[in-house]
């Protein structure tokens, strides 16, 4: 275990030298390649992107949705690249910090669980300025909704039912204020053109929420 003393810096170094998953993994299941820890973070940081875990493309590059999702996501927050990838701003913790395979059918397996058991809560506590938690996808909602005590109700569902109850999970967090999100996956295209509400209602108030902090 991670000595608690730790600086942002030690910490970070820690992280990003993590073998957790191979030497010591969840129920045995060792991951099936060489870690590579992807993720940005600063004491500095207003914003936090809460994810899922890095894509293969992601996992090759080291840097977080760099990626066809990355395009989309950055479109949804309306900002650039040389917003997105400072960390003085935006900090991106994904619940998995490392590529965690595919599946037989060629998708993405779900983020690790060592990541969060191990590393969040002490990766969160060092992101004191921390003012707008967005949230894409289920396992990074539900970690999150629980530990900042949202009613189950409104996030229990899946991510469907819970981006659709995006405002009361809004109106019930205050610090840090909390939007959740699908994932920025173009393989979501079917589920956005189904449902027009996403971006005519949520798209603009999280674009004015990102840019208030900017």
């Amino acid at each position: 275990m991670p000595d608690k003393a730790m600086s942002l810096d030690e910490l970070s170094t820690a992280v990003r030298h993590c073998r957790i998953c191979i030497d010591h993994p969840d129920k045995g299941r060792a991951l099936g390649h060489a870690p590579r820890p992807v993720f940005q973070i600063s004491r500095s940081a207003r914003i936090c992107i809460a994810s899922q875990a890095p894509g293969i493309r992601a996992h090759e590059s080291g840097i977080p949705f760099s990626d066809p999702s990355g395009v989309r996501l950055r479109q949804w927050l309306g900002i650039d690249e040389s917003i997105f990838y400072d960390a003085t701003r935006i900090a991106v913790l994904p619940m998995g910090f490392c590529f965690p395979g595919l599946d037989t059918h060629g998708a993405d397996l779900p983020p690790r669980p060592e990541c969060a058991h191990t590393w969040h809560a002490r990766l969160m506590a060092e992101l004191p300025e921390l003012q707008l938690l967005l949230l894409v996808g289920r396992y990074a909602q539900r970690w999150h909704l629980q530990r900042l005590q949202v009613p189950k109700e409104l996030f229990r569902q899946g991510v469907n039912d819970t981006v659709q109850h995006w405002r009361e999970i809004e109106e019930s967090t205050v610090k840090p204020r909390c939007i959740v999100l699908p994932h920025p996956s173009w393989r979501n295209t079917g589920w956005l053109n189904r449902n027009p509400w996403f971006e005519a209602e949520l798209l603009p108030e999280l674009r004015r929420a990102v840019q208030a902090l900017l």
